[in-house]
């Protein structure tokens, strides 16, 4: 493998050439043999029609583009002063310096932003008197998506990603970090991981599944009479409040500097109220905003001339994924509206499979949306450590099997829908 590849690490993604990165993260399903039989192995993890074979036709996603991770870098909504120091791992071909792998890697010293929580792991580290950061995050920031974490060239293979797997131990021993941690991967990957020692979870989402509804109307006779008729009445509700609410959907060009002004001005309002910090800057909005507006969606609701509330949507090959909401007049149903029923109606309308609307979120249930799996996989340096959770991870995929079949009996749909 040494001869082969040279694994390194770079301190920030503009040291790497965005062509070549892209080609690893969002390859053409049909640029080689061995993508080809990625896309089949990958398709054969459900049954056809499946939630999770839903997720896996995903071919682009935006969050692993060069342009997304880099806006985060250079708006400073991630590196040393944040707690995500940039350290991603890479492989090269040693003849022509090609890259062959990547993972998006940060160095972490603490456990915010990323949706899947192993703060009782901390704590447990921590009453045992040993370290439990730094640790290595294998994640895109603050952005809890199913998407490709191991970014392996078609041509790269598995002997890539082996290297790029070796890449992580040696840099998490070198810096005798106590973890890997691997958040949001596909369920290939998770697998992968599982095959080379490392520990696997699962957790759950509620996401919409299109079902090649005509319309929202068709979607609508898809429910039972009972979740039909709120969701009406809840939409109906969300713009009549105080005088009116209209709402716009913008995407590309449309968007304008004032518009991020406003959204950020939501985002901050909401970050503040809830988890006190808002992690994304002002200046991430306007580089994502210059470099990825045709992957962007942003659904604002306005009244009297005014904006009052918005959400931003990042639009893939296959879906849309809901990230970010605020607002600063709260009125009932307003967020179902905003975040929930425009994202539908956008998904419909353009074809797209799914609507991943976000973490958490049992209310997104009736509205439609359904319970499907979710993936991370980690790896502990201490043995007795790696083997306590271990045992706690056997447990907890259990108890997330039985909530997915519960959830899927609360499934708003007409029977045999």
């Amino acid at each position: 493998m040494s001869d082969t590849y040279k694994i390194r690490l770079v301190t920030s993604i503009g040291e790497i050439d965005a062509a070549q990165w892209d080609a690893c993260a969002n390859p053409e399903p049909a640029a080689s043999p061995a993508s080809r039989l990625l896309a089949q192995a990958e398709a054969a993890i459900t049954p056809a029609g499946g939630a999770d074979n839903a997720l896996q036709k995903e071919r682009f996603n935006p969050f692993i583009t060069h342009a997304f991770l880099q806006a985060l870098e250079s708006s400073g909504s991630v590196g040393k002063k944040t707690g995500w120091t940039t350290t991603h791992v890479i492989v090269e071909d040693t003849a022509s310096g090609r890259l062959m792998a990547v993972a998006p890697t940060y160095l972490k010293t603490h456990s915010m932003g990323e949706y899947v929580f192993d703060y009782g792991w901390a704590d447990a580290y921590h009453r045992a008197g040993v370290k439990y950061y730094p640790k290595v995050q294998v994640a895109v920031p603050f952005t809890p998506a199913t998407g490709r974490r191991l970014l392996v060239s078609p041509d790269g293979g598995e002997a890539a990603l082996n290297a790029l797997i070796l890449g992580l131990r040696t840099w998490r021993e070198k810096i005798e970090a106590s973890s890997i941690h691997v958040t949001f991967p596909t369920r290939t990957e998770w697998d992968a991981l599982g095959r080379n020692g490392f520990l696997q979870r699962t957790g759950q989402q509620f996401h919409f599944i299109n079902k090649d509804y005509a319309d929202f109307e068709a979607f609508l006779a898809d429910l039972t009479s009972r979740k039909r008729k709120m969701i009406r009445r809840e939409r109906k509700e969300a713009l009549a409040q105080a005088g009116g609410v209209e709402i716009e959907l913008l995407t590309g060009a449309a968007i304008t500097e004032a518009h991020w002004d406003a959204f950020y001005l939501f985002y901050t309002d909401t970050g503040a109220r809830k988890w006190g910090h808002p992690y994304l800057t002002r200046a991430f909005f306007s580089q994502v905003g210059a470099t990825m507006s045709e992957h962007i969606l942003l659904v604002m609701a306005k009244r009297k001339n005014r904006y009052i509330a918005g959400a931003i949507n990042f639009i893939g090959k296959d879906a849309l994924y809901g990230r970010n909401w605020g607002c600063i007049e709260e009125y009932p149903f307003l967020h179902f509206e905003v975040c929930y029923y425009q994202a539908i109606d956008y998904a419909i309308a353009h074809g797209l499979s799914r609507v991943e609307a976000g973490a958490q979120g049992e209310h997104k249930l009736a509205r439609g949306y359904v319970a499907v799996p979710t993936y991370s996989a980690h790896e502990m340096a201490d043995p007795r450590f790696a083997s306590a959770i271990d045992e706690f991870l056997i447990r907890e995929r259990a108890a997330v099997d039985e909530s997915l079949d519960e959830y899927a009996e609360l499934a708003p749909f007409k029977k045999g829908g």
